[in-house]
């Protein structure tokens, strides 16, 4: 079995770091490196993550967001395959060995998605997944309903939440890591969606299990952190990834969703923070076609293989 690094990325954790910490070292597959990336706690989670054995820490100064810090992680590891695991996650003890065992019998695929559940009710569904859908819209698979017998089925995915997901490391290197740009929200979706079109596939792997809190650090889901990043985000992944013809065809339904979508938070009380998020997005579009012309130049994946890959479904209106 390959070697595993496990990469966390901490910013005030506070006490469910040391409940992951905890639960990662009752895996019954240890990996071989844990890295800590610390990015400017004050909550003294970092501090006590460093006395726990086993565990490096790397205290960054400052929060240079999710991707940032993973990158600095990924430039140390030299481990077959590297795991990322959020803070406020707690893996069952096999869930690393489910995970590498689904990479050693899948060698074509290249990232391994967990079956999250929420941490509070452990019979309802975080995620098994995520689903990237043609207008641009990204969510969790079976976010927020009561598990099901069919969740236990292995599957293709669109690409794995970073939650807790299993990569191949050389395959990460090929596409250059996360997009720093993104600091943190959707950032997992836009890697997935290179390595997809870099020719990887991805895959859920239901027997790896986690409890997730979710967003414990950043206020909640539709905090207006989360809202701003993440819809800026959206934006910027579409224009990099979409490929061919696909980005024209699709565009109108793009820019109808980025439009429903400041209507629909404005209606909640989120007006000036989604306008911004869009208006921040536009700054950005220049920069991002750049990305795009080298993505799009390497591109390994048909277009017709990406349009298999899209959610197709017409009503949407649950997903916010």
């Amino acid at each position: 079995m390959g070697e595993v690094t496990v990469i966390i990325v901490n910013w005030n954790g506070g006490t469910l770091l040391d409940e992951c910490l905890a639960s990662l070292a009752q895996q019954s597959y240890p990996p071989a490196q844990v890295l800590l990336m610390d990015n400017g706690s004050t909550d003294g989670s970092a501090q006590r993550a460093r006395q726990m054995p086993g565990i490096t820490v790397r205290f960054l100064g400052d929060n240079l967001g999710f991707a940032a810090a993973n990158n600095r992680a990924l430039s140390e590891c030299d481990t077959e395959f590297v795991a990322l695991l959020n803070p406020d996650a707690s893996p069952g003890k096999d869930w690393l060995m489910n995970l590498v065992n689904a990479a050693q019998a899948c060698p074509g695929v290249a990232a391994f998605g967990s079956r999250q559940m929420n941490q509070r009710f452990p019979k309802v569904i975080d995620g098994l997944g995520d689903v990237y859908h043609v207008s641009g819209l990204v969510w969790r698979n079976g976010y927020g309903r009561t598990e099901r017998v069919a969740d236990h089925i292995p599957d293709m995915i669109f690409s794995p939440c970073a939650c807790a997901a299993l990569y191949r490391r050389e395959a990460l290197a090929n596409i250059g890591g996360f997009d720093e740009d993104f600091f943190c929200y959707v950032e997992d979706v836009d890697l997935g969606f290179r390595l997809r079109l870099a020719g990887y596939s991805a895959m859920y792997v239901p027997d790896a299990v986690v409890y997730h809190a979710g967003s414990a650090s950043t206020g909640g889901q539709h905090s207006d952190f989360s809202v701003y990043h993440g819809h800026r985000n959206l934006v910027w992944t579409y224009i990099k990834n979409m490929p061919g013809s696909l980005f024209w065809i699709l565009l109108p339904v793009h820019v109808f969703l980025n439009l429903v979508s400041i209507i629909h938070f404005s209606i909640h009380g989120k007006g000036k923070v989604i306008v911004r998020a869009k208006r921040d997005s536009l700054k950005g579009v220049a920069k991002m076609w750049r990305k795009r012309r080298e993505i799009q130049s390497n591109r390994r994946a048909s277009v017709m293989a990406i349009w298999h890959s899209l959610d197709k479904r017409l009503w949407l209106a649950k997903k916010y």
